[in-house]
């Protein structure tokens, strides 16, 4: 270990040694400070010496960005990054990444940058999810830039998820609207019905039952949805709640077709709560019956005691 360190100390002054200048040597020499940089960052990353693997790549990255070498000044950015990730300093580690994808887009390398903020918000999900939810989608807005509309809507589905596991059913509900119309522009038609009963789910915990109903309304136009499993599904939901039938609401949340969405939409089924928590009324079916009118009277009236 005592090796390593000693060897990054070696081209730590030999990189200094580039960038002095002289009467004969006008201009430093950033290519050459950079490699020992990088040299330097490897041997500390080596020898555990993780803050000054840190700042090792930080003074690459200053000396490639001098050289307006911005692929590998953004690299080091985001080396430097992975530093602090492993010193679970993630906020930090965040900011650095963040950098580097400017840099990527700079340069000409969009899928580089959308790539390294999807890993950024990959790295603060356990910790932040309103950071994650936000490169998630500096990441889809970078893919939608290039027109790469099948990477975007990746990204922008993890947004849609993230919100919905905040509570935030207003953001939720827009991003999961950007999400579908990306999908039918890319004609995946089947996954535009599974965003419908996810658009559902999200309107009615938001207790809009009219925007709810107009998302299945505007999805009729989708080829395929009208008639279609997931089509009679939300509208047996939406009668079910319109009429404060628990019952039926209850048939289709738990039905296979929801319980087997992705797990946060899933939870959005289960907790489903139906206005006035009314129950399926079954006096009219009740009256038919002799033997069962009694019992009723009985309920009724104790009810009445009680008001």
């Amino acid at each position: 270990m005592a090796q390593k360190i000693n060897e990054a100390h070696e081209h730590i002054a030999k990189a200094e040694k580039y960038l002095k200048t002289s009467f004969m040597k006008w201009k430093p020499d950033y290519d050459s400070a950079a490699s020992e940089y990088a040299k330097a960052a490897v041997a500390f990353k080596n020898a555990k010496q993780l803050e000054q693997a840190k700042e090792a790549y930080l003074q690459e990255a200053e000396a490639h960005s001098q050289h307006r070498s911005l692929f590998h000044a953004a690299k080091a950015f985001e080396q430097a990054g992975m530093m602090l990730k492993d010193m679970q300093r993630l906020p930090e580690a965040i900011q650095y990444i963040e950098k580097a994808s400017v840099m990527y887009v700079e340069n000409g390398t969009p899928d580089t940058a959308a790539m390294a903020l999807d890993r950024a918000g990959k790295l603060i999900e356990p910790l932040d999810l309103a950071k994650a939810v936000n490169l998630y989608q500096q990441a889809a807005g970078v893919f939608e830039n290039e027109e790469r509309l099948r990477q975007a809507v990746e990204l922008v589905g993890k947004a849609s998820r993230l919100l919905v596991r905040q509570q935030k059913f207003d953001e939720a509900a827009v991003s999961l609207q950007k999400e579908k119309n990306m999908y039918k522009e890319i004609e995946n038609y089947p996954t535009c019905f599974k965003k419908t009963i996810a658009q559902v789910l999200v309107h009615l915990h938001r207790g809009d039952y009219v925007a709810a109903d107009r998302c299945v309304r505007e999805s009729y136009s989708i080829p395929g949805f009208s008639g279609s499993e997931d089509c009679l599904a939300m509208e047996q939901l939406l009668q079910g709640y319109d009429e404060q039938d628990e019952e039926q609401v209850s048939r289709v949340c738990t039905s296979p077709l929801l319980r087997y969405m992705d797990n946060d939409y899933a939870k959005l089924a289960i907790s489903l709560i139906v206005p006035g928590g009314g129950k399926k009324k079954k006096a009219t079916a009740a009256s038919g019956d002799s033997g069962a009118a009694p019992p009723e009277e009985e309920e009724d009236e104790y009810a009445g005691g009680l008001c």
